[in-house]
């Protein structure tokens, strides 16, 4: 069985795919809303200097997510 992590575990240049999101409220709309569904392939492409935010490529975007919120994105990596 594959073990489940967090967008907040991956490292820079890793790709996983969205396995569900455990988040809820406005935040997990707006994840929803940016293309972070089941399924979805992201991609970690940088962090900040003090390391929060991390930079994710989701559905050809670049978008900032704090690790508050990416710890409620359960990924699988690939």
């Amino acid at each position: 069985m594959e073990k489940s992590h967090t967008l907040t575990g991956m490292e820079i240049g890793e790709t996983a795919v969205v396995k569900r999101l455990t988040i809820h409220g406005a935040m997990r709309r707006r994840l929803l809303d940016l293309g972070l569904c089941e399924g979805a392939e992201v991609k970690c492409i940088g962090r900040s200097p003090l390391g929060d935010p991390s930079a994710y490529l989701i559905c050809g975007a670049v978008i900032a997510i704090r690790a508050a919120d990416s710890c409620g994105v359960i990924v699988r990596r690939i």
